[in-house]
């Protein structure tokens, strides 16, 4: 029974393994600093095809109320580093739905519910990122 339920998780564990996210600890810039979070503009159905795409670095206090015009309403997965926190929100100058994510990974922001009926793909317009 017990060889049963290890091969039931064995693809669940090794899928985990070759996802191309980032482990939250891992978030780092060149010289060593943390990074407080990274956004990615590609998903997939598949988490091993996760955070791809170009990446937006979030350095720990940067709170932009407009982000980048290449980048608003693009992410689609992110990572958020350990005793970090990102708040985002739906609509430039920090108006509209809001959301904290702590620390992990967000394969899909479409898995993330915003409001009523819709998700947070591509919804993301400003944010703030705050580390402990």
């Amino acid at each position: 029974m017990a060889t049963a339920r290890t091969l039931l998780l064995l693809p669940l564990l090794l899928a985990s393994a070759w996802a191309q996210c980032p482990a939250p600890a891992d978030l780092k810039n060149a010289d060593g600093s943390k990074v407080c979070s990274q956004l990615y503009v590609d998903d997939s159905p598949y988490y091993a095809q996760c955070c791809g795409g170009d990446v937006l670095q979030v350095q720990p206090g940067d709170d932009i109320p407009y982000i980048p015009l290449g980048w608003n309403d693009k992410i689609s997965s992110l990572v958020v580093a350990p005793l970090c926190e990102l708040n985002v929100w739906s609509r430039r100058g920090k108006e509209g739905y809001t959301r904290k994510f702590k620390s992990g990974v967000v394969y899909r922001l479409r898995e993330i519910k915003k409001g009523l009926f819709g998700d947070w793909d591509n919804s993301i317009s400003a944010y703030y990122c705050k580390c402990y």
